[in-house]
């Protein structure tokens, strides 16, 4: 069950150390420290994770599977890095997603997960005013975590979870305009108001007039 618990500045998401290695090694060659083209060592990963050989492998196997490695056999494995293309292609897929996700949250969701909602965006609205932007990019990420629950779809959550860490990390550079706070703190508050009123295509428009302003802040 979901909690407020992202909030807390000592939050740690509980996580197994060959979860925490294979995002460290996926963010690695998302952000480009590990470049596209490279042949990943399992030997050096080994030594920096602590692991032997054979959950390494199934680590590496995992992001070749999520298209973020290659095997060539005889040769080893690669970094398979993401081009602006790519990372433009999943935020469209996560925009269309979002909409749809909203809607069926707003249908489905449940007393408890409105009363998070509720608390969420309270606290979006007192960091807002305390101007503290790394507060408030934890609190959208427990916002979104909320309304992708509360869809009560495991396969649109677990893609748009996937979707949030990959634009997250590829777009880690990114710049945010002087008036980012207030302006998406009126995006979410027209998002929170139609769960507020049970209006799905209230959310739906909501959701796209947020996905594409989002869009333009990426330009």
């Amino acid at each position: 069950m979901l909690t407020l618990d992202f909030l807390s500045n000592d939050y740690k998401e509980k996580k197994t150390p060959t979860q925490l290695a294979e995002e460290s090694i996926e963010i690695d060659i998302i952000t480009g420290r590990l470049p596209s083209g490279k042949r990943i060592n399992e030997q050096d990963l080994c030594k920096k994770y602590n692991m032997s050989r054979t959950p390494i492998r199934e680590i590496l196997r995992r992001i070749e599977g999520n298209g973020l490695a290659r095997s060539i056999p005889n040769r080893g494995v690669f970094a398979v890095g993401l081009t602006q293309k790519d990372v433009d292609d999943f935020f469209y897929l996560k925009s269309i997603l979002e909409v749809q996700c909203v809607r069926w949250a707003i249908e489905r969701i449940e007393d408890y997960q409105m009363e998070l909602l509720e608390e969420t965006f309270d606290f979006m609205q007192f960091y807002t005013m305390s101007n503290d932007l790394d507060k408030i990019l934890k609190i959208n990420e427990g916002f979104d975590a909320i309304i992708y629950n509360a869809s009560h779809s495991t396969e649109l959550e677990k893609r748009l979870h996937r979707y949030n860490f990959i634009i997250k990390y590829a777009n880690a550079d990114i710049k945010y305009p002087l008036n980012y706070l207030p302006t998406v703190l009126e995006e979410h508050r027209a998002i929170f108001n139609a769960f507020a009123s049970g209006n799905p295509d209230a959310g739906a428009e909501a959701t796209e007039i947020h996905m594409y302003k989002s869009m333009l802040r990426r330009k």
